[in-house]
């Protein structure tokens, strides 16, 4: 029963601040240090009663060796008395032997008293021996999830400062995502593109008009030389081309 109370209550208490410091668990490292103060005060509270426990049975153990000793020097007592009494009846002393007798009696009821108060307080002390070593087992466990705990805790923070910069990472990464230089590239090079096709098309255009300038210059010549025929005809010059008969 004091096994399960005691860790009954300590299970509970951290349990308690355990829940409580997960549903406001901001900051990680905060929690871990104080899930890691909460859990040594708690071994310290069962040390405490343990230490309250055991000292009790050792208490009981000790009463029990005193009436153990005790039954013993009455029994001594009687042993002796018994003697005596038998040597003054020896003696024809029937007077004073009796008197002893009647005093080994006495003794042997204190030495029976005795040995039943140690032998009630037996059981008490054979199941609080049990309680103490399994509070013992108990505490010792207590301690190794304490180590336990500690070891966690360093690898639960190196893992949350990891994960803190993974995010800040991935927050980088999206923010140049959303500010993307690329897409700021791509819209420039079809600027590029655009400007590019304007040339050609200036050049393009340019080059129809040279064109339709020289053709022209052509045409101009054609009805210059047309002109010039067309009066040697009416003149009769020589200017004229023969005409093939």
């Amino acid at each position: 029963m004091a096994k399960q109370s005691i860790f009954g209550r300590i299970s509970t208490l951290v349990k308690a601040n355990v829940n409580a410091m997960l549903d406001a668990a901001e900051d990680p490292q905060k929690m871990l240090d104080q899930l890691v103060r909460d859990y040594t005060n708690s071994i310290a509270d069962a040390e405490s009663a343990i230490a309250e426990t055991i000292g009790n049975l050792r208490l009981l153990e000790r009463d029990h060796e005193e009436d153990v000793r005790a039954a013993a020097e009455w029994g001594n007592k009687a042993l002796a008395a018994s003697r005596k009494a038998d040597e003054l009846r020896g003696s024809g002393n029937t007077a004073d032997a009796d008197k002893f007798d009647n005093l080994a009696k006495i003794a042997l009821q204190r030495q029976i008293s005795e040995e039943n108060e140690a032998k009630a307080v037996e059981p008490t002390i054979s199941s609080q021996t049990e309680v103490v070593a399994k509070l013992k087992d108990g505490l010792n466990g207590m301690k190794q999830k304490l180590e336990q705990l500690k070891s966690k805790r360093s690898e639960l923070l190196a893992r949350a400062k990891t994960a803190e910069a993974q995010n800040k990472v991935h927050d980088a990464v999206k923010s140049i995502d959303v500010l993307d230089p690329t897409s700021e590239l791509g819209r420039f090079e079809d600027k590029v593109r655009r400007q590019e096709a304007l040339a050609a098309g200036k050049a393009e255009l340019a080059a129809s008009s040279l064109d339709a300038q020289f053709n022209e210059l052509e045409d101009v010549g054609e009805l210059t030389e047309v002109e010039a025929r067309l009066a040697a005809l009416k003149s009769g010059g020589a200017g004229a081309p023969a005409l093939e008969k």
